[in-house]
């Protein structure tokens, strides 16, 4: 993978500097019990939970090409407790189990230590809904653009004042978090933009987007003034 990287990375940057770090991760469907970490888990090919593989991986992207420079097998709880599993199917000792996230905050770093061309990097919310990963990639210097779930709560700014803020707040203490949905909900109509960004197959993609400065609720112990401030950004298409 060293020479792979040495040789095509050049190659890629010939048509524009790297301007994306991608995790994400495969799943392979898989029949049986002997192949190396497969379990009954979510995969992506299959868009459901089933019998798989899965890798975790890191890629460098720009708009002409991407490459994988980072990839790892995922071992399931039920592979990495399991030695005699591990025995016969020669799984090294050191390799203990780690989530995808673990997984992939180990590429990210190593990657930062082998210097290799930085982008923002891309995550979606299967891995942008723990803070604590998102807290990890703010603290190596990294932008990110990270997909979170409707459920993640976060502090509201004060400069909401429409009915539906008033109303997302009843009921709760003074200052606490809402999840992003009830945000969404609470954003007066001024808030929103239609925003175009391609040609589709059939059509130009356009959606409606909002956007607000707010902090992240994940820790209710720490002071909210403790917490940076970003941005989230909510995709709400017209109905």
């Amino acid at each position: 993978m060293e020479r792979i990287r040495a040789y095509t990375i050049p190659q890629i940057e010939r048509h524009g500097a790297i301007s994306e770090w991608i995790v994400d991760d495969t799943g392979f469907p898989k029949k049986g019990t002997h192949s190396v970490g497969v379990a009954r888990q979510y995969c992506g090919q299959l868009g459901k939970q089933d019998n798989c593989q899965v890798a975790v991986s890191l890629s460098l992207a720009n708009d002409h090409a991407s490459l994988p420079v980072a990839y790892r097998l995922y071992l399931p709880q039920s592979w990495a407790n399991d030695d005699a599993r591990r025995t016969k199917a020669g799984v090294p000792e050191e390799i203990e189990f780690k989530t995808k996230p673990q997984i992939a905050l180990d590429q990210i770093k190593w990657a930062c230590k082998a210097g290799l061309p930085r982008g923002v990097l891309i995550i979606d919310a299967g891995y942008g809904v723990e803070a604590k990963f998102r807290s990890e990639i703010s603290a190596l210097k990294l932008k990110y653009v990270a997909g979170v779930k409707t459920t993640n709560t976060v502090w509201v700014p004060e400069t909401l004042t429409s009915p539906h803020a008033v109303n997302a707040r009843r009921g709760a203490n003074e200052g606490a978090p809402i999840s992003v949905e009830k945000l969404a909900l609470a954003l007066p109509k001024s808030s929103w933009r239609t925003i175009r960004w391609r040609d589709g197959t059939n059509a130009v993609l356009s959606s409606r987007f909002a956007r607000v400065r707010v902090r992240s609720a994940h820790d209710r112990n720490a002071a909210k003034e403790t917490v940076p401030e970003e941005w989230l950004l909510i995709e709400w298409p017209p109905q």
